[in-house]
This record gives C-alpha cells, sequence and structure tokens, in this order.
C-alpha cells in the first residue's frame, strides 16, 4: 500500500504547476458536475486542495466512497481558471491519474458534518471527539495549546528555571478537594492518591537545593466542571523559587506571561509590568469580588447610609452597595435582562433606579428615594442620565452581588469596559484565617503552607482574623488564573499557624511527615505560583468553555463518552487490589 505523499494539503501554490505530485488526506466533500466530471476537495492536517475528477474512469474510482474516507491522489499540477482568495492554495488545482483509499469511511451519514462541529450537541461531539477534532476550526485550538505550551517552555527555561517532574502516585494530603484514589496491590488495604498539584514535592525540591523549578504539571482533583474548570484533571504551570519573596515571584510572571498572551492571544495588547497590585479587602470593597475584571471600569459604592429609613423593606438593617453606570441607554428590557443574569449568577436580587436626563429619580424602586433625592444624588456623586443597580443583604453577600452586577453592567455598557485587550492584576494581603461559612469554626482562609505576616510574632500576638499572609493571586479580565504564595519554611511557625486551627504538633507530622522533618534540616525562605494552563489557553484562544482547547475533555459530570469511563471491572482485577465494591442502595 502506497502511503507517502510528495507535499501537504497547503504547499502546492502557482510554481508547482505542471508538477506530478501525492496527496493523502481526508475526503471532504466533491459537487459532482456530471458522470466524468466533478470537484472533489482533499483535507488534511494542513490545509485542503481542490482536486478536478475529468473522466468517467476517475469518477468510478469514488463511487460508494463516503465522505471523510482517507485517500491518496496522484497527479498533475495546474492553475485554476477560477481562483479561491480565501484559500493557500486557491490558484492552483490537481488533476489525477491515480487514486486509492487508504481507509474506507464505512458509514453513510457521519455523527454531524466534520466542518460545522461545533454547531452540534456538545455530548455528541464529545462522544465522537475523534471527527469533531478532524474540524479545522477545532483542531487549530488544539495547536495552539502546544505552540503556547511550548513558549512557557522556551521562556521559563531563559529564566534560569529547570524542568523537573514530580510524581503522579504519592499519598493522600488534605488539600482542599478530594483525592483520586489508587488501590495498591502489594500493600493490602492501602492507597496511592493522583496529586492535586505537586505543591509538597516542589517544596521539597527547594529544601534539596535546587533553586528554581518549573513543571507543565498534570493536576487531579475528584470536584464538579465549570466552564473554566474540567472535572477530573488539568494542568498548571507549576513554578517556585528559593531565597525568594513575593515581587520575585510577581517579576518572573510579569516577564513570561504578557508576551505571549500578546503574541497568540485573540486580543494583542496585555498589560506590561508592574501589575496592579490590589489588596484582597479593596477588591471585594471596591469591585465585589477577589477577581476583578479590570477592563471594567465601574466600581462598587457603599450607600448603607443614605438607603437606611427609605421605606423599601429588603434595605432595612441590611448593607446597601451600589454601581453607577453614567449615560447608560439600555432599555427596560435591557435592564430586566442584567436583573435576571444578576440573580441567576449570585442568588440575590439586585435594585434599580435612574436619574434621567431632567435631573429625576425614576424607574425601579426610585419611589421610595424621592423624599430624600438630594442626598441620594450627593451621596452616589449622580449626574443627569445615570444609571445606579443596588445589591443589599449581609456584608458580604451584598458586595459579591455587586460584583456580579458590575460585571453585567459592563458588559452592557462599551463605554465602561475596554475592548480588545488582556488586563492582569495581582491581588495580595489575603486573611490568614476566616470562620468557614459551613463550620463556623476557624479556618485557613486560603493555603495553609502560606507565611503569615509578622511570622511568629503576628501568631502569637493578633487576632487571627487580623493576620494576613503573603498569598496571592493572579487575575486577568475577571478569571482567576492562579494562587500562589511564600511559603511557611519554619517548622516553629508551620506548628503554631496549625495549633491557631486546633491542630497539635503531632497532626502537623503526621499529615506532612516529608515536608516537616525537611525542614528541620534548614529549608530556604521559597515562594511560588502555579497558573493553569488551561484557562490561560482558553483565554488567549477566546473561548468560553475550558472543554474546547482539551484534546480529549471529559464532560460536565466528569465521564468520558467516548472511551466509556469510568467503566466496571471484573472481580479478579478487584481482588488483585483487595477491593470489594459496596453500592449505594436504591431509595425506595
Amino acid at each position: 500500500m502506497i502511503q507517502s505523499r510528495t507535499h501537504t494539503c497547503n504547499q502546492l501554490r502557482l510554481s508547482d504547476v505542471g508538477q506530478k505530485v501525492t496527496l493523502t488526506g481526508w475526503y471532504d466533500n466533491m459537487r459532482k458536475v456530471s458522470k466524468n466530471l466533478g470537484f472533489l476537495i482533499l483535507r488534511d492536517f494542513y490545509g485542503v486542495t481542490q482536486v478536478v475528477v475529468e473522466t468517467e474512469e476517475m469518477m468510478q474510482k469514488l463511487s460508494g466512497i463516503n465522505n471523510e474516507s482517507t485517500l491518496s491522489i496522484t497527479g498533475t499540477v495546474r492553475e485554476r481558471s477560477s481562483k479561491n482568495a480565501q484559500l493557500a492554495t486557491g490558484e492552483i488545482e490537481v488533476v489525477p491519474e491515480d487514486i486509492i483509499v487508504l481507509g474506507k469511511c464505512i458509514y453513510n451519514e457521519l455523527p454531524f458534518e466534520v466542518n460545522r462541529s461545533k454547531e452540534a450537541d456538545e455530548a455528541v461531539r464529545l462522544k465522537y471527539r475523534y471527527l469533531d477534532l478532524r474540524n479545522p476550526a477545532v483542531k487549530d485550538k488544539i495547536v495552539l495549546r502546544s505552540r503556547i505550551v511550548a513558549e512557557i517552555r522556551r521562556r521559563m527555561t531563559e529564566q534560569d528555571f529547570l524542568e523537573i517532574t514530580t510524581p503522579i502516585l504519592t499519598c493522600s494530603s488534605p488539600e482542599g478537594a478530594r483525592d483520586y484514589l489508587v488501590p495498591s496491590r502489594n500493600h493490602p488495604g492501602k492507597f496511592y492518591a493522583l496529586p492535586q498539584a505537586p505543591q509538597q514535592f516542589k517544596q521539597l525540591l527547594m529544601t534539596s537545593g535546587f533553586d528554581r523549578y518549573f513543571q507543565i504539571a498534570p493536576c487531579f482533583r475528584d470536584e464538579d466542571a465549570r466552564a473554566d474548570r474540567s472535572p477530573g484533571e488539568f494542568y498548571q504551570l507549576d513554578m517556585e523559587m528559593a531565597f525568594a519573596t513575593q515581587e520575585d515571584v510577581f517579576r518572573v510572571i510579569e516577564t513570561v506571561l504578557p508576551p505571549i498572551f500578546a503574541e497568540y492571544g485573540r486580543y494583542k495588547i496585555a498589560s506590561s509590568a508592574p501589575f496592579v497590585r490590589i489588596s484582597y479587602n479593596d477588591a471585594m470593597e471596591r469591585y465585589g469580588t477577589d477577581k476583578p475584571d479590570l477592563r471594567i471600569d465601574l466600581q462598587v459604592k457603599d450607600v448603607t447610609a443614605c438607603m437606611q429609613g427609605c421605606g423599601f423593606g429588603p434595605f432595612e438593617g441590611a448593607q446597601v452597595k451600589a454601581v453607577v453606570a453614567d449615560h447608560f441607554t439600555g432599555t427596560r428590557k435591557a435592564i430586566d435582562k442584567i436583573c435576571s443574569d444578576v440573580e441567576v449568577q449570585s442568588g440575590q436580587k439586585v435594585y434599580w433606579f435612574k436619574l434621567d436626563e431632567k435631573g429625576d429619580l425614576t424607574g425601579g424602586i426610585s419611589k421610595f428615594l424621592q423624599e430624600r433625592k438630594e442626598e441620594v444624588i450627593k451621596a452616589l456623586g449622580l449626574k443627569n442620565g445615570d444609571f445606579v443597580g443596588l445589591s443589599a443583604g449581609k456584608r458580604l453577600d451584598a458586595l459579591k452581588t455587586a460584583g456580579v452586577l458590575r460585571k453585567f453592567l459592563g458588559y452592557a455598557s462599551p463605554g465602561h469596559m475596554k475592548q480588545e485587550c488582556y488586563e492582569f492584576c495581582w491581588i495580595v494581603d489575603f486573611p490568614m484565617y476566616e470562620i468557614g461559612e459551613e463550620s463556623g469554626e476557624l479556618e485557613f482562609c486560603h493555603n495553609p503552607f502560606s507565611m503569615p505576616q509578622g511570622g511568629m510574632e503576628a501568631l502569637e500576638q493578633k487576632d487571627p482574623l487580623d493576620i494576613y499572609a503573603y498569598q496571592y493571586d493572579l487575575v486577568c479580565n475577571g478569571v482567576e488564573l492562579s494562587s500562589g504564595a511564600v511559603r511557611n519554611h519554619d517548622p516553629e511557625i508551620m506548628v503554631k499557624a496549625f495549633q491557631v486551627v486546633g491542630l497539635a504538633e503531632e497532626d502537623v507530622k503526621a499529615k506532612f511527615p516529608a515536608m516537616y522533618n525537611a525542614f528541620c534540616y534548614g529549608a530556604p525562605p521559597h515562594a511560588g505560583i502555579a497558573p493553569g494552563v488551561d484557562r490561560m489557553v482558553m483565554l488567549i484562544a477566546g473561548e468560553e468553555s475550558i472543554r474546547e482547547i482539551i484534546p480529549f475533555p471529559m464532560n460536565k459530570t466528569a465521564q468520558d463518552v467516548m472511551m466509556g469511563a469510568p467503566s466496571e471491572v471484573d472481580e479478579r482485577q478487584l481482588a488483585d487490589v483487595h477491593i470489594k465494591v459496596v453500592l449505594p442502595q436504591e431509595q425506595s
């Protein structure tokens, strides 16, 4: 069987006219004019070429061949009389003298038209992902991902980072999400865990004397899917630096990432160093979120004082936050849509009114504010034509709802949102501790391995809720790309930090034996971060769903419908790893 080719389907040009060539690829489609004339489009990884079939013999060779079969076509290149400027090969065509079927598609009907696969139902696309990936619009996102990862590696190496791979089979560790467990055959009753992140290993590398580490690291977390999160597994640019401060980490990221976003991104402008730095508390008060989209210039204002006693029930005894959009021209239908979208996303209602062009308060809850009109105008700095959206409730609920409102108002107000750019920022000074929403008890707010600002003195003398940590998030266009921290490398400070949340020294030694023991042998100060590769590529590609930039993604319920995973295994396999399956009883 002949499978060699002389050119790809994107190579031939006018300079190749007269050459005898062999092309291989997929039978994309054919327009049949008569029994001895047809125009066939051959597609491969690189592009397409038109093949003009001009004899009944050649047409007969294609009889009964379905779309998406693979072909080898040998023929002569000639200039097209009707050129197609939309194609790189649009000035030439190939006249075949031999057509060989290399791989026959046996199905007359496909699950979807390959070139329009993105219009198909996602479940069908994932089941037939190998067909979906033949669509150039889908394939190109995977090619883009490969190029971005290669560029990340190159730039990290230029910054003197050493790429080191860390174990996939490790021990279970309390890192915030559920582990994927792997039973051990040789050690009955014991389990490995797939790493949620290489966190402990990269810190141990610093303790081992390595200075700068990075890895395009696979991470495994048994959690639910979101638009910006793939269930099961994901990849991150994991990095760590010895003898480093927060600012050292910032400088590396600010050097490596913006050129990649600007070069490969849908938008060609990215923030330059230094990125804007915003404290966690300021971010919540000003933007209603710890991942603000700085392309939007709107900010949240506190109007609790001037709204109390206005007679509107939801405001009484509540924190009231406002977002003002000047000269907002949205219709009542558009306003209702924004209010509805905010409620769906935040779970809280929003309210509104306007100061119209005549200087009157109108619409929404305006009737409750007429008697304090001047006070409201002064408190919010309103001008004629301004629109005001409001949220109310407990402080954090009101802030988060206002943050969602700010986002939707920004999207609906072109004058308040920068277009076609990537806006990075750092969120810094996270609280070390918080009161857990579910437990009602003191918990770590972020990463338990972070160094508290003020060290041991802060842990011993401050109220835990007043202690900040050297923790930071990297945010781009309202998407959190990563969390990072200066690590707590001092075993005495580490033990004290865990004692604050009720864990004794014995608990720390039991839960993190390798890291605790390693730190007792003289650990360097170190810091790191791990931006998500999948999220970065999603932003760069301008996609709304992370599944579009993953070659073989799972669906929203963590199933691989193409391979049929997760799947049942036979009793012999279970016996090998000393496992017995006990299924939950069905509810009657």
